[in-house]
Parts: C-alpha cells; structure tokens; sequence
C-alpha cells in the first residue's frame, strides 16, 4: 500500500505543482496594459517616429552590408572621401523621411488592431485585414531600411566594407594579424590596412 501512495504523489505532483503555479506567477505583460499602442512600447513609438532603424535592417547589417546611419558615425575612421559623404547624407536623408512616412502608417495600422480588440473583440474577417495591414505596414518600413543599405553598398570600397564590419565589432582587424602562406604587403594592401 505504501509503494502505491508514493507511485500516486509522484504522478500528481508536478500536476498538483502546475496547478499552483499559474495563479501565482504574474504574466510578462504586466505594465504593457497601460500603453497607447499594446504592442509598441513608448520607445518603440519614438523609434519609429524619427525614422530610426528599429533594428529592422539587421539581415543586411549583419552580412556585411552597411547601413548609412552607421557609416556616417564612422565616417573618419573607414576613410569615407568627401564624395562619399554627399552620396551616403543623401541616401540617409531619404531613408530617414521614408522611414517616417512608413513608420506613421505602421503605426496607425497597430493603433486600428489594437482598437479592434478594445472595443471587443474583432470578427475572424476584420481581424484578418486588420493583421494584414500591420504586416503590410511592418514591411514596407523595412523595405526602407535594407534599401538603404543596398543603395550604400555600390559607394564603398571592399577594403572600407571590410573596416567598418570591424568596426562595429561583427569580425575581426584582418590588419591585426596575416595568416600564414599570404604575401604581408597584398594582403595589407587587399584589406585596406596602413
């Protein structure tokens, strides 16, 4: 009798364990209730409204393809000619007043899903529009972003390429070190080092 009580707490317990957990375990959202938008918070909002990158450029950002923003930051340091300059101001300039005009109707479109469920709860059709405008909105204002990107790529040489993914901390200085078997002076030469 006694082996089959504890075969039968063993069993219920991690039941009994669940149960008592989820009364008691307040949810990742708490505070989030108050925002205007539920699912932008305040810094999203101003993020979007400057026309800031969101992180939404990441796929080009992160393989080697830089943004404008960011060259411009360091702009001395990877050696960007005054040409370049102009050429990369101007594409950030675009982006950023494309990025606010996008960013508005992304916005907007979250506000109309977020007011659907305030006023109840949306019907499967409405909620289907409503999801794919935020979606449609959502890309578009990255569209914005990696096209920014791409439009930096043709202006810069591989060596500044390569010297600003150092930079940003996403490789190593290949000026730091040759690897054995290269010729020291092309490979400096191939990697832009002084």
């Amino acid at each position: 009798m006694t082996a089959m009580r504890f075969a039968l707490v063993m069993v219920l317990l991690p039941t009994i364990a669940i149960a008592q957990s989820h009364g008691t375990l307040p949810s990742d959202y708490v505070g989030e209730e108050t925002r205007l938008i539920k699912s932008l918070s305040g810094q999203d909002l101003e993020e979007i409204a400057r026309g800031g990158g969101w992180g939404l450029a990441r796929a080009a950002e992160l393989n080697g393809v830089p943004g404008p923003t960011h060259l411009l930051e360091l702009a001395d340091d990877i050696g960007l000619t005054e040409q370049q300059r102009s050429d990369i101001e101007a594409i950030r300039a675009q982006m950023q007043a494309d990025a606010i005009t996008a960013g508005e109707r992304f916005v907007a479109a979250e506000q109309a899903l977020d007011t659907a469920f305030q006023q109840g709860a949306p019907d499967a059709e409405a909620l289907e529009r409503l999801v794919a405008q935020a979606g449609q909105a959502r890309a578009a204002l990255r569209l914005v972003h990696l096209n920014a990107h791409l439009l930096t790529l043709p202006l810069l040489t591989d060596a500044q390429v390569s010297q600003y993914s150092v930079l940003r901390g996403y490789s190593d200085d290949p000026c730091a070190s040759i690897p054995e078997g290269h010729d020291p002076e092309m490979w400096r030469s191939h990697n832009g080092c002084n």
